[in-house]
């Protein structure tokens, strides 16, 4: 069955029939890739890991890990930061569609306040498998419940701020996060400390937030960190207008975004040298650096798909793009790559000792895509 509750997880609420021509493909897909990453192809290129003695494979190998604190950027750093962004580049498609003539936005507020609460607690669940009942013992912060409350607050801001408003709002976010993080010393450590123990983030979520924070003294998406995260998806809603606005050619609208993410990257690296790239901290160059990235990302995707038209390689990712919190919460309750090895043991048995977990992963992975394929086929589309 599929529910008729609109979701910022997707484009355009109808997915199959008359208008699906007027899908923006270029978003389901760079959504879909990065969910594929997220469910399990990170994990099987991280498999590769020193299985041979190729320097470039095992860099790349290295680029699936989160870089340890203070140490650098990786290319999986990206990867949640790029779905709060597309989340965010959904609004307006799913606003558009749902609010009729004449009403007014109470409703579209309900709406977005409801996703937020589902998501939190399906988020609360997954972070709390096997379920248990002590409040010291439960992990509150969450990646579901931080895509909730990131859209319910870019919701607000779109539907009482233009542009100029929205845009306002995500360097006021990141702004004022710097300068609250560098300046407002914490008890014991003072102004300006950056690390895991000494900064402010974890200070703050130490004193507010109930429960288990998942360092034992911090969690990167605890509250503190989740109000430079939200200016993502607010950055979304204003690539997702940029992208909907008919008046404008479709190469002006890539420049636009290519230039606004070269601009941001730029922005990020000099800010680095002050506030570091930090992505367990969210610091504000680490949002801008993925932000501009996310920008470039879409602008690729939405020149090739949508623009020129060379998309049959796509639909391998809008498959599962358009199912994307479907296989998130299901990869939680069904192990995949278990089920590859039940049913191909002996074609496991033939492969190297050393590629054996890799290709077990790459099998779940197919087996995953399998079942996604199947819910398409059949039109079914899981929305909270």
């Amino acid at each position: 069955m599929t529910t008729e509750c609109k979701t910022p997880d997707v484009a355009d609420a109808s997915p199959v029939g008359p208008t699906q021509h007027k899908r923006l493909l270029s978003l389901d897909a760079l959504r879909g890739l990065d969910m594929f990453l997220i469910v399990g192809a990170g994990t099987a290129i991280g498999l590769l890991d020193g299985t041979t003695d190729w320097g470039w494979l095992n860099w790349i190998a290295m680029q699936t890990t989160h870089a340890p604190w203070g140490e650098g950027f990786t290319f999986f750093d990206f990867i949640f930061p790029l779905f709060l962004f597309v989340s965010g580049v959904s609004i307006p498609f799913s606003l558009a569609k749902s609010q009729s003539p004449g009403s007014g936005n109470r409703e579209l507020y309900l709406k977005a306040f409801k996703r937020m609460v589902l998501l939190y607690c399906f988020g609360l669940i997954v972070k709390n498998i096997p379920i248990q009942f002590e409040l010291e013992q439960t992990r509150f912060g969450n990646v579901l419940g931080r895509i909730g409350i990131g859209c319910f607050v870019a919701t607000v801001i779109y539907l009482n701020f233009k542009w100029r408003g929205q845009l306002a709002w995500y360097f006021g976010l990141i702004i004022t996060y710097w300068l609250a993080v560098m300046f407002i010393p914490v008890p014991g450590y003072g102004a300006g400390v950056l690390t895991q123990e000494g900064c402010l983030p974890g200070y703050i979520d130490r004193l507010l937030v109930p429960g288990r924070l998942i360092m034992g003294d911090y969690d990167e998406n605890g509250l503190s960190c989740t109000m430079p995260a939200i200016s993502l998806v607010i950055l979304g809603t204003l690539a997702g207008n940029l992208l909907r606005n008919q008046e404008l050619d479709p190469l002006k609208k890539v420049l636009y975004l290519v230039g606004g993410g070269l601009g941001l990257i730029l922005l990020g690296l000099i800010w680095h040298l002050h506030f570091p790239i930090i992505k367990f901290l969210w610091s504000s160059s680490f949002i801008s650096l993925t932000s501009g990235m996310a920008l470039i990302s879409l602008a690729v995707f939405y020149l090739v798909i949508d623009v020129w038209q060379i998309k049959k390689w796509s639909y391998f990712f809008v498959v599962v793009g358009l199912n994307s919190i479907t296989i998130y919460l299901a990869t939680k309750f069904i192990d995949f790559p278990r089920i590859f090895t039940l049913l191909f043991a002996g074609i496991i048995d033939t492969v190297p000792t050393a590629f054996q977990p890799a290709f077990t992963a790459a099998g779940g992975l197919v087996i995953v895509w399998l079942f996604l394929y199947f819910l398409y086929r059949k039109k079914i589309f899981f929305k909270v």
